[in-house]
């Protein structure tokens, strides 16, 4: 089987997911346009070369629907390269970076972008609707229960604490800002241009530097009231009665941010950059998807990295650094537990609780940032997962070459 190599990864800053966001002004499909421009002109790229654009995106409608990789690839590569939309949720554009090392291994692709993109300030989340959230049907016999209470779920039933989870997100975001004051993001972020080709925006907005964790204790916790008088927490303690109540404790604060933001790895084969002239600097190992129990729902990152790990002939043992999306505090806290993940080899960079988390493109950003940190730091593997709606979960390993 061939082997499917990462050669370059760039991404946009991350803009606040508001009408007054950096990235507000910014059409999805220019930002995505503008992450494949990138990667065509760091490695100089003969567009034709490029057989395949694949592109996360959670809330295909409106401006961001009608596939909108297609039209991403028409600005930016040209007419001869095909592009496709998919959508599983959170993890979106890891799934796409599997998808494309998919095609490259079974010799179906030499050459592919894949990435995603989401402006969470035009398009809010939950525009596209859906069957599990909005039909009686499902929503009775599946214990339809909102992500973020599922969160607190989480945290209750093992035993997390208020406490546990604010001090969780103080640390992503101090270690955020030393990343970007150390330059860690320097070489993979790309300046994001209007349409004269001015600068808009070069660096993460959503960071609260300087924030203390009394700032973070005085939030309000965000799912309370949804969970009580929506009726959400009772039906969450029908599908799991060994637990007494729901201890509300997520917030704004140790919660991810919403935000824009779009991203993009160059996938390929060994044939492709020798023919090329491009170095790879990582291949991908293996990867795997998993379904897990859909009402608790993010609890899915465990077993599928125990899943790549097996398909890698790997164990946990083997992996140098650990990059979970940071949905929620409650969901690394747990991860950690689960899979004994010490917190000094886990987003060490910090993670979508300070940054945020454009959800179609965050899979992709995180690939990206451990290989970052893996050639940084001379370290050798990377696990990069994300917890996903409806209870799934992706994984994905890198080796740096």
């Amino acid at each position: 089987m061939t082997e499917a190599f990462i050669f370059d990864h760039v991404r946009t800053p991350r803009g606040r997911g508001r009408s007054s966001g950096g990235l507000h002004g910014v059409p999805p499909v220019e930002m995505a346009a503008q992450v494949l421009r990138a990667l065509r002109e760091r490695s100089q790229l003969d567009p034709s070369r490029v057989e395949e654009v694949i592109l996360g995106c959670v809330n295909p409608v409106g401006e961001q629907g009608a596939d909108i990789a297609r039209p991403a690839a028409l600005l930016a590569l040209g007419e001869s390269v095909p592009g496709i939309q998919i959508d599983r949720y959170c993890s979106s554009s890891l799934d796409a970076c599997n998808l494309a090392a998919a095609q490259v291994m079974a010799g179906q692709l030499h050459l592919a972008i894949a990435g995603g993109v989401e402006s969470m300030s035009r398009i809010p989340i939950g525009s596209q609707g859906g069957a599990y959230a909005l039909d009686p049907a499902l929503v009775y016999g599946l214990y339809f229960n909102p992500v973020g209470l599922a969160a607190d779920l989480v945290a209750t039933r093992s035993g997390f604490t208020r406490s546990d989870v604010d001090n969780y997100a103080l640390e992503s975001q101090r270690r955020a800002a030393r990343a970007w004051d150390e330059g860690r993001f320097s070489r993979s972020v790309i300046t994001v241009t209007d349409e004269l080709g001015l600068p808009l925006l070069s660096r993460d907005e959503h960071i609260r530097v300087g924030i203390k964790l009394e700032d973070l204790s005085k939030l309000e916790p965000s799912f309370a009231q949804m969970g009580q008088l929506g009726g959400y927490t009772a039906v969450a303690l029908q599908r799991y009665p060994d637990t007494f109540d729901i201890n509300y404790m997520h917030t704004a604060g140790n919660s991810s941010g919403i935000v824009d933001g779009a991203s993009g790895v160059l996938i390929g084969s060994r044939e492709a950059g020798e023919a090329l002239g491009l170095k790879p600097r990582a291949r991908l190992r293996s990867y795997a998807s998993v379904g897990s129990e859909p009402t608790i729902q993010l609890t899915g990152p465990a077993p599928a990295s125990l899943k790549a790990l097996e398909r890698g002939g790997m164990s946990a043992k083997d992996i140098d650094l650990w990059e979970l999306n940071e949905a929620f505090a409650s969901v690394v806290l747990e991860y950690m537990r689960v899979m004994n993940v010490p917190h000094d080899r886990i987003n060490v960079n910090g993670g979508a609780i300070a940054m945020g988390h454009p959800l179609g493109a965050t899979g992709a950003m995180l690939l990206g940032t451990a290989l970052d940190e893996l050639e940084r730091t001379g370290q050798g593997t990377a696990l990069i997962t994300a917890c996903v709606g409806l209870g799934m979960g992706t994984a994905t390993i890198i080796e740096r070459l």
